[in-house]
């Protein structure tokens, strides 16, 4: 998903997804193929290349399965933090907390962090969040970011909460 919008990951994800059902029917594809497949993401050959690693390595190391833990997810070819807790999230065993740009723009704003490295915001947000809502939280703040504190134009004016927020406008 890097350097590109939710909108078209899903949309490439959707036919990805119905193309591609297991690891091996990556890797029974010449690069070129998947790199076609997914060239709307943008970096595509990169992309390309961590896929077919991710997937060889899930067959060789994990018994063709996601793993679970945290640790496991990073080594896997292009796979960092946050996409990591996004996994282990929605397997439903959050061990950390989601900071995408959303998470990221909404807690500087909210002032439930004022540091710019995600890394930092995470570990600000875990002291915050009771540990029973780190899979739930990111979602909340990615949804009220995306419906009402916009990045460029926030409808301070229409948020539920703008008398607790800092940054309100009202």
């Amino acid at each position: 998903s890097a350097q590109t919008t939710d909108v078209n990951v899903n949309r490439v994800t959707e036919r990805l997804f119905e193309k591609y059902r297991r690891p091996e029917d990556y890797l029974a594809v010449p690069q070129e193929e998947l790199e076609r497949d997914i060239f709307a993401t943008g970096f595509f050959r990169q992309k390309a290349k961590a896929l077919l690693g991710t997937m060889k390595m899930l067959l060789e190391e994990y018994d063709g399965r996601v793993p679970r833990r945290i640790g496991d997810l990073v080594r896997l070819p292009g796979v960092a933090r946050k996409t990591a807790n996004v996994v282990a999230a929605e397997l439903g065993k959050p061990q950390g907390i989601v900071v995408d740009a959303h998470v990221r723009r909404l807690s500087q704003r909210l002032g439930l962090t004022r540091e710019e490295d995600p890394v930092k915001i995470e570990r600000d947000l875990q002291r915050l969040v009771p540990r029973e809502h780190w899979g739930l939280f990111p979602h909340l703040l990615i949804w009220h970011g995306r419906r009402v504190c916009l990045a460029r134009a926030p409808r301070c004016e229409d948020c539920a909460i703008n008398d607790l927020c800092p940054s309100s406008r009202v």
